[in-house]
């Protein structure tokens, strides 16, 4: 096992992976930014550096970041999620100075960053993709030849993009040609490269995702599948796993696509693979994200497996420790992404510095954040603040479950997706698994509720009845 492992990240992920280090008994590392030198996971490490005064700078800085690690002694850097765990030049220049990446190669990082060669080589070993182009579009008149062979609508999307971004939908000419220009710059701002492809857009899908893991010598196994379709901006919201669309039939031979889609590319570590189910079950190969997932608890919550520390030790050699049938599920767990963020005003990011802070709990509740009161929140990185995951032995039970933690928690001073998530768990719609990719669209009475000081504010009314009456 490693001597000392560094964490190129911040945040809840940071955390998380300090956690599995500790149970593996293993020294940790944080490094930071000036804005997050409060942060509760630089306080956890076992030793913490700033890396630059700049709130993002020292994040992207690969060479300070290894020269750092080589400094003190560090043999395994953990790059988390979002930031450098997705750049191929990390891993090989960890390889180079006797590091070890705690993540899959370079070159399974960048074939699968790649969009397009993704979905050749899916193509090639017989995954299902979506109709689509062959390679980016030169320009805007191939596109629009394109269009008319697929079929509209039709998705832009970034060659090397994720996350959203370098997507748009066209409807039609005028919107593909609105939808280009769009996607190429949002693709060479974010990603650095302007290529862009088509695919045959389908309407309210079903995002569904596939954990894997594969270790250096050859087993692959699969965890399961994720629910990911509660999304605004083509972006996650809320997680299930697993999905209630899904019979045993298809559960299977989905698992089955992943699990060759990394045999396909020699993938080692953890992985997911992201598919998209149309109304009829057919399923089309979306992406393969080579690091670990924001919504990773879920898998985590219904098969008992801890897949940080699993992506610690195979890095370090070890075999997986289980077969495919070896693989349980139990129950239902549901995450829930509490974001500072406005929901009424197209959830617009809201930092600021939280006054009040109380979480929920009790059985089957799980927090993976952060955050506490007077912390102040920058305005610099993803809105995500805190993860709320809760599990349940059936689907109802686990909604009702959400439901009650939600209404217990209490986050003052910025705005928070919390009030619009409470909304949800008590939507008909979405108690009966009614519930698709256009699922928030579909839905703007989601928007209707009362904000912190309002007369229906019950938890501050509570709260400051019990003051009274204790003297506090």
């Amino acid at each position: 096992m490693f001597n000392k492992v560094l964490i190129a990240n911040r945040g809840e992920i940071a955390s998380r992976v300090i956690r599995a280090c500790r149970e593996l008994d293993i020294p940790t590392v944080a490094i930071y930014s000036e804005a997050d030198s409060t942060s509760l996971y630089v306080k956890k490490a076992d030793e913490a550096y700033m890396v630059g005064p700049g709130p993002v700078e020292g994040y992207l800085n690969i060479h300070r970041i290894i020269d750092l690690a080589t400094r003190i002694g560090v043999d395994a850097i953990h790059p988390g999620y979002g930031f450098l765990s997705e750049n191929p030049r990390f891993p090989l220049l960890c390889e180079r100075r006797g590091i070890t990446f705690i993540g899959p190669s370079s070159r399974a990082i960048a074939s699968m960053g790649n969009k397009v060669m993704a979905r050749q080589m899916m193509k090639k070993a017989g995954i299902p993709v979506l109709p689509g182009t062959d390679g980016p579009v030169k320009d805007t008149e191939e596109a629009l030849e394109w269009a008319e062979r697929i079929g509209y609508p039709v998705m832009v999307k970034a060659a090397g993009g994720g996350g959203g971004r370098g997507l748009r939908i066209a409807r039609d000419p005028k919107e593909l040609e609105n939808a280009l220009e769009t996607a190429r710059k949002e693709s060479r701002a974010a990603f650095g490269v302007s290529d862009v492809f088509l695919e045959k857009y389908i309407e309210n899908p079903h995002h569904i995702e596939f954990q894997i893991l594969a270790d250096k010598h050859g087993n692959i196994v699969h965890l399961g599948e994720r629910d990911c379709s509660i999304q605004r901006r083509h972006q996650k919201l809320v997680e299930i796993a697993p999905s209630l669309i899904l019979d045993e039939n298809l559960r299977r031979t989905m698992g089955e696509a992943a699990v060759e889609a990394a045999r396909v590319v020699d993938y080692t570590n953890a992985g997911t693979v992201e598919f998209l189910v149309d109304s009829k079950k057919n399923f089309y190969f979306l992406e393969m994200n080579t690091r670990i997932q924001v919504e990773h608890p879920v898998t985590e919550e219904i098969t008992g497996i801890d897949l940080v520390k699993k992506q610690i030790e195979i890095a370090a050699g070890k075999p997986l420790d289980f077969g495919q049938e070896d693989v349980r599920r139990f129950g239902y767990a549901m995450q829930c992404r509490i974001n500072a963020e406005d929901p009424k005003h197209g959830f617009l990011p809201n930092s600021g510095k939280i006054t009040a802070y109380y979480s929920p709990g009790g059985i089957g509740v799980r927090i993976d954040g952060t955050v506490y009161r007077d912390y102040i929140i920058p305005p610099h990185y993803d809105s995500l603040i805190v993860k709320l995951i809760v599990t349940g032995s059936t689907w109802d039970e686990t909604v009702r479950r959400m439901s009650r933690s939600l209404d217990e928690f209490v986050i003052r001073g910025v705005k928070t997706t919390i009030p619009f998530l409470r909304n949800m768990m008590n939507d008909e719609d979405f108690r009966c698994g009614n519930f698709d990719t256009g699922y928030i669209d579909r839905k703007p009475e989601l928007l209707q509720y009362y904000e912190y000081g309002e007369p229906t504010d019950i938890v501050a009314a509570i709260s400051a009845a019990i003051a009274a009456d204790y003297g506090f």
